[in-house]
């Protein structure tokens, strides 16, 4: 019957990873589960793994995992003599925006997957907001001492 010989933490090489070690003679078939539900693998979430002789080793590989990938993952090894599994946690991100407790509080419909803020470009904005706001406040004094000044003339010198 198969037997999982390694199951470690994800570590971060250039995708996270999961990786793992299963002897089975024959092969066994792998699949994950991810919170006791199957795992469906997508362009994100994808299973990597070469045979050589009667082990397995591979890795489970994670594309920017957020903190929805965050979880217990069990691999589950199965031939025609027998079946094996074994659960690891895995934690890649803090929830973003945790619920505030109190009088305000409040449960986030929707929490965006990535967020990226550059500091530099973020700044250089500020900045143009800041001068465009400045020179309209400038023209709209010089328009208003214009009016002021030379609207009240009244003209051909009829008094109103």
């Amino acid at each position: 019957p198969p037997r999982i010989l390694t199951l470690e933490e994800p570590v971060l090489h250039m995708d996270h990873c999961i990786a793992f070690a299963v002897h089975g003679n024959p092969a066994p078939t792998l699949h994950w589960l991810h919170n006791g539900q199957v795992l469906r693998e997508t362009e994100i979430i994808r299973m990597e793994f070469y045979q050589q002789g009667e082990v397995s080793e591979g890795c489970l590989l994670f594309n920017k995992p957020t903190h929805y990938n965050n979880g217990n993952y069990t691999i589950v090894a199965t031939n025609q003599l027998g079946s094996a599994n074994q659960t690891i946690k895995g934690h890649f991100l803090e929830k973003p925006f945790p619920a505030v407790s109190g009088l305000f509080s409040f449960q986030m419909q929707y929490t965006p997957q990535f967020l990226c803020v550059d500091s530099k470009a973020f700044s250089f904005q500020v900045s143009i907001a800041v001068g465009l706001a400045a020179f309209a406040c400038v023209l709209l004094v010089v328009l208003f001492i214009m009016i002021n000044k030379y609207g009240r003339r009244s003209k051909f010198g009829m008094k109103g």
